[in-house]
């Protein structure tokens, strides 16, 4: 093996432990997430690099192609509904299907899906972090004198290209209001992350991250020789 063929090596290596990082962040926070209402699990999806063809530098016979590593092409997340779970608290709310609950808090108007809502201290349905949930007519919902609110007055918007903005929010471009019917209340929708799968991926990833370790720590040991013993050579 070549110099040149070795420093590639490295390159190549480096960048599979990239994508694997990548891949171990997003697993960890779906880890994190197992018991948070409405959260959608993401993935990572790779791409490689263009191979290059290899040869013999002396009988330039073909050799064979070689890729140049990956790279994380997108994450893409997993927007499909969950299985609703009955809570029975009064302030739980769960969405059937497509659409999202419209809050309103500091940076304007955002979308979640997670409605484990309470009654905040002006008597409103607000969020754990303190966002007014919006009704179908756009303005804060009251709770009643009961402790109750109709799922019915609660506004569900559908979204084009929904986009995670943290803290199980999400932004998009609003495509109209769902039918008031999909909303059902003492329930929650449960986590899109399924903590089995997600310890397997993480085993899986941190051993590809761990095989790339170890071709590095080779190619380095062989650069070593190289360059101490070969060139002592006379």
């Amino acid at each position: 093996m070549t110099v040149r063929a070795m420093e590639r090596g490295l390159y190549i290596a480096a960048s599979g432990m990239l994508a694997e990082q990548t891949r171990q962040d997003l697993i960890a926070n779906d880890l994190a997430n197992t018991s948070t209402p409405g959260y959608k699990a993401d993935r990572a999806t790779q791409r490689t690099f263009d191979e290059v063809l290899l040869q013999n530098t002396k009988t330039g016979a073909i050799v064979g192609p070689l890729g140049q590593g990956v790279a994380i092409d997108r994450q893409a997340t997993d927007w499909r509904p969950e299985p609703v779970k009955q809570t029975d608290e009064p302030l739980d709310f769960a969405i059937r299907g497509e659409g999202f609950f419209a809050v309103r808090g500091e940076n304007g108007v955002q979308y979640t899906r997670n409605g484990r809502f309470s009654a905040g201290p002006d008597g409103t349905l607000v969020t754990a972090t303190g966002e007014a949930v919006l009704g179908r007519d756009g303005r804060p919902v009251r709770v009643g004198a009961d402790g109750t609110v109709d799922p019915r007055t609660l506004q569900v918007v559908l979204l084009n290209d929904p986009v995670k903005a943290g803290e199980g929010f999400v932004t998009g471009q609003p495509a109209g209001q769902a039918d008031p019917s999909v909303v059902v209340s003492g329930a929650l929708e449960g986590s899109g992350s399924d903590p089995a799968r997600a310890m397997v991926d993480m085993i899986a990833s941190m051993r590809a991250f761990e095989a790339g370790q170890r071709v590095i720590r080779t190619i380095d040991d062989t650069l070593g020789k190289a360059v101490n013993e070969v060139g002592a050579l006379r």
